[in-house]
């Protein structure tokens, strides 16, 4: 009996020794996957850099006395200046300068990435001689002044009102005369009437008498004085032309400016 026990105690032993060593074994969970690298801190931006986008003088070229005017564009800058006395400025601007010299104006443009500067520069040129004077001119004759610078006035056939076109001379003959009689304080102006040859000389003087009064008349509303024009006419005694034609009578019938006798 305790050999058969001990045999049949061997036997279920072995079974069971058998029985654990087919038993499949689990294997073991894997492990946790590691953290992810920790990313760097990105490296904070680079302070901007002030910008001079445009500093210009125009003209560029300028006559002593003249302007030139400074044009500028800045970005990205706290402080912005320009030199030669004209000190610190907005980002964009004008300004009028007048420099007695040929002139480098310098613009200094300071932002918390660093400072930048531009130049712009101005030729200042003297400007030309003024010409000489003129020669002078020999002193003219009371004659002479009244010959070329004081015209003639013409009136219509059996006319002596002042025509448009007399109004006009007249007009400028006032200027003129103005001028004469203060260069010749003593002077007198004589207003001659003249006529054509047409009609009786009796009935010429009266019309060339009416014909002065007129001219001497309008003169003395644009300011002539009056004392300074006397009136004398001639009638038909004094023709600037003697053909028998209208073109001839009409340079006849007038009033002419002469030195008072």
């Amino acid at each position: 009996m305790n050999k058969r026990y001990i045999t049949w105690s061997l036997l279920a032993f072995s079974l069971m020794m058998f029985a654990a060593g087919c038993k499949k074994k689990t294997p073991p969970p894997p492990p946790p996957p590691p953290p992810p690298p920790k990313e760097a801190p990105a490296p904070a931006p680079a302070p901007a850099s002030a910008k001079v986008d445009k500093f210009t003088v125009e003209p560029s070229s300028i006559q002593r006395g003249q302007s030139a005017t400074l044009t500028w564009v800045v970005q990205d800058a706290t402080i912005v200046g320009i030199d030669n006395g004209i000190g610190e400025v907005q980002a964009s601007g004008h300004r009028q300068v007048f420099p007695s010299n040929s002139t480098t104006y310098m613009l200094t443009a300071k932002g918390p990435g660093g400072t930048v500067s531009a130049s712009a520069s101005v030729t200042v040129t003297a400007p030309p001689a003024p010409p000489p004077p003129p020669a002078a001119q020999p002193k003219r004759s009371l004659t002479e002044r009244l010959t070329s610078d004081v015209q003639d006035v013409f009136f219509d056939y059996d006319k002596y009102d002042v025509r448009e076109d007399a109004r006009s001379t007249l007009s400028r003959n006032s200027d003129a005369l103005k001028t004469i009689l203060r260069d010749f304080p003593n002077a007198v102006i004589s207003v001659e009437g003249h006529c054509d040859e047409r009609g009786s000389a009796e009935y010429n003087l009266g019309l060339g008498d009416r014909r002065s009064t007129s001219a001497r008349d309008f003169l003395v509303q644009l300011g002539v004085p009056a004392d300074r024009l006397r009136t004398v006419s001639y009638g038909k005694e004094r023709p600037q032309c003697t053909e028998g034609t209208e073109d001839c009578w009409q340079k006849n019938r007038r009033s002419h400016f002469s030195a008072g006798q």
